[in-house]
């Protein structure tokens, strides 16, 4: 598809509606989604958003690849949300100084703590290369041909890109379903430090009780800083050489507040939107995605939650996993009730026949868009979808001995002389910090059973035959049996993969079953999964074509996207939600800890939002202190820590999640409905001060 299409599609927004729906790319942002900005009361200049040396866009992170964050200090501090810094802060959590339960605040620099494997992302730039890679023949290539290309050119081009300038590498990414592409510029700090959190109390107040739900009183913020080389105050791994690093700009923090219809706008990088997928793909999504893993994961968090909740270790080692797992087991729950409430798998076939027509009239893409071959396709492919999910969910990072049989079985790891002369070992570290044994074997007895009940007997490794004739058929004694025998998992000890009988180890034959399984699950998906892929993309080239008079935007893909909109909140059932929500509303449900544990705080938190003067930190309007805030910004997944700006590109809060009424927003976005929920700045300094005394925080965010 040509960039010019593209480019019509988005610049006739302002001639047709009010577009706070979109997850704008910002270096080309349409002139017109501009002046609607404005016109809903933003005042930055155009500049401001990308181009300037001040841009917004300077401030905005991808925090660690998994989140968003902004930096809000000349000193390289990064605000983002407390379940983005989960891991980080459970990692140096110890029963005897428990940083998930207490909290920590850093009081100088020296304390601050270094994060294995944690980074920031500064974008540096980005443009459209569809152009360039069609006159390089790319869209003449088959597919296969397509992936090896794409490929070579993206080293390439970084390779470029790190002789100008050796901090630099380059991502070449598809939008618009591969219709266009965008090479990105990235700048990587990889020392990052942790500098303030709060209790877990609080940083996940409502558990999963409230999670996806409003009202919501969670503060929803950590604090880290970025770390850079003394000498250039470039990246850098860690080094206790190492200084705060000084960026050029950061983003400024406002205590006025909001008021409903205020502009409100999020600056993030949205993970995964599916919002061109058509009505099969939704099916899919729905039946062999969503249910499946909701279903496995119910039975795993069971398990998980008993053992954490009888063991202050043992909460320690899954605080982090469980919060993982469960966050999208409701969210797969919640979406697949909100496709079958509005009948959208009917919506979309029913939008689809309009695009067959247009197809028909004007016969653009005729002979390569086929519905009737992308509904066989799709009905092939349903079956070993579902069987793939269940199977990724129940042996793919889900325990300890799954992950050490497949990492033995494909030959992962392995240490020692490659000559035959000598032997090849595997050897897997003493890692028991981050797990429990008796949780562990009890989560693999409960999954294996678990699956036999749920797949069809043709996706079941071999080893099952083996608990059968071994074991009587008990999953349970069979995983006691290799917890117990298997030299996998026996730490620090060599595991000689060519001395005769290793593949007679139990464990190491699971993982070798298990990749036979895989293999044959995958095979035939492999062979739908270009075809398929395709069609969809003919799909939305079909569907901007038609559309031209409309703006359109790519599917989130974890770039740098705006979503600007105003603060408000939704009605369902007559009734009004609100747009926030004040430290009374927290107090009643705090008292109410004894019905609902999520509802469980400190007696110090207790006190604190009992206070009949929240100073300078409560709204001026209301004189209430205001904790969390609707607006109607377009997010998902990955936009966990976006800051959200007014509409003078000052920060009034931090993005974490989405009301239940959004949840189908990954496929389609309501408008009415759909609700952005974030944490107010005011709270997130009022804990800062008055719970964490971090003074010198806030004096450096000024």
């Amino acid at each position: 598809m040509k960039k010019s299409l593209i480019i019509a599609a988005a610049a006739l927004a302002a001639a047709t509606a009010k577009a706070d729906e979109g997850m704008w790319t910002l270096y080309n942002l349409p002139q017109p989604v501009y002046e609607m900005m404005k016109a809903e009361g933003f005042t930055l200049p155009y500049a401001d958003l990308y181009q300037s040396g001040n841009a917004i866009k300077n401030a905005c992170v991808n925090f660690s690849g998994y989140c968003s964050g902004v930096v809000v200090s000349p000193n390289g501090l990064v605000l983002t949300n407390h379940h983005c810094g989960f891991e980080a802060i459970r990692s140096h959590s110890t029963v005897e100084h428990d940083y998930m339960l207490n909290g920590f605040y850093a009081k100088t620099y020296a304390d601050e703590l270094p994060n294995k494997d944690m980074f920031v992302s500064f974008m540096v730039e980005q443009k459209d290369v569809t152009q360039r890679l069609t006159d390089m023949g790319f869209y003449k290539l088959s597919l296969k041909q397509q992936e090896a290309f794409l490929d070579s050119v993206e080293n390439a081009w970084s390779k470029e890109a790190k002789a100008r300038d050796s901090t630099l590498r380059l991502e070449l990414q598809p939008f618009y379903e591969g219709n266009a592409f965008y090479a990105t510029t990235y700048r990587d700090f990889r020392d990052l430090r942790l500098v303030f959190t709060i209790p877990k109390s609080m940083g996940k107040f409502g558990g999963e009780t409230d999670n996806w739900m409003w009202p919501r009183q969670t503060c929803d913020f950590s604090v880290f800083r970025i770390y850079a080389n003394p000498e250039t105050n470039g990246p850098a791994e860690y080094s206790e050489r190492n200084v705060p690093y000084r960026p050029k700009s950061w983003a400024r923090v406002s205590l006025d507040g909001y008021r409903e219809g205020d502009f409100a706008m999020t600056i993030g990088y949205p993970g995964s939107t599916s919002r061109y997928l058509s009505s099969y793909g939704i099916r899919e999504m729905r039946d062999a995605g969503n249910a499946p893993r909701a279903q496995v994961r119910g039975v795993k968090q069971q398990v998980m939650w008993r053992h954490m909740t009888a063991d202050e270790g043992v909460r320690i080692k899954y605080d982090s996993k469980y919060a993982r797992s469960s966050n999208y087991w409701k969210n797969s729950i919640g979406m697949n009730k909100c496709i079958d409430s509005i009948g959208l798998v009917k919506q979309k076939a029913d939008y689809e026949r309009a695009i067959r027509h247009y197809q028909d009239s004007t016969g653009y893409m005729k002979g390569k868009l086929d519905f009737d071959l992308m509904k066989r396709l799709y009905d092939k492919r349903l079956a070993l979808r579902k069987a793939l999910t269940l199977f990724r969910e129940t042996f793919v990072g889900t325990n300890e001995l799954a992950d050490r049989s497949l990492k033995a079985a494909n030959g992962k790891e392995v240490l020692g002389p490659k000559n035959r002369k000598r032997k090849q070992y595997i050897l897997f570290d003493d890692d028991c910090k981050t797990w429990d044994l008796a949780t562990d074997r009890e989560v693999m007895g409960a999954l294996l059973k678990n699956y036999r009940e749920q797949a069809d007997a043709r996706w079941l490794p071999d080893f099952y035959k083996t608990i059968d004739s071994e074991f009587g058929g008990d999953c349970a004694r069979y995983a006691d049996y290799l917890y117990a025998n298997s030299a996998l998992m026996k730490s620090n000890s060599k595991i000689y993969i060519n001395r005769k009988g290793y593949g007679k180890d139990y464990g190491v034959r699971m993982g070798i079953d298990l990749t036979d399984m895989l293999t044959q699950i995958m095979a035939p998906i492999r062979e739908l999964r270009d075809s398929i892929d395709e069609q969809e993309r003919y799909l939305c080239n079909v569907k901007l074509r038609m559309e031209q008079d409309r703006p359109h935007y790519s599917d989130a893909n974890f770039t740098m996207r705006l979503s600007y909109g105003q603060v408000g909140g939704f009605t369902v059932g007559g009734k009004p939600s609100g747009y926030y929500t004040t430290a009374e509303s927290i107090v009643e449900k705090m008292k109410r800890s004894g019905q609902v544990p999520d509802y469980l705080a400190e007696p110090e938190m207790l006190r604190l939002f009992s206070a009949s003067d929240f100073g300078r930190y409560a709204d001026k309007a209301t004189g209430k202190m205001q904790l969390c805030f609707l607006t109607n910004n377009d997010i998902t997944g990955g936009n966990s820590g976006s800051p959200m700006f007014d509409g003078k590109g000052r920060l009034i809060g931090l993005a974490f999640d989405g009301n239940w009424e959004s949840l189908a927003s990954d496929i389609l976005f309501d408008s009415q409905l759909a609700r952005c929920i974030g944490v107010d700045i005011r709270y997130v300094l009022y804990m800062m001060d008055k719970w964490g005394h971090a003074d010198r925080l806030l004096e450096e965010m000024k």
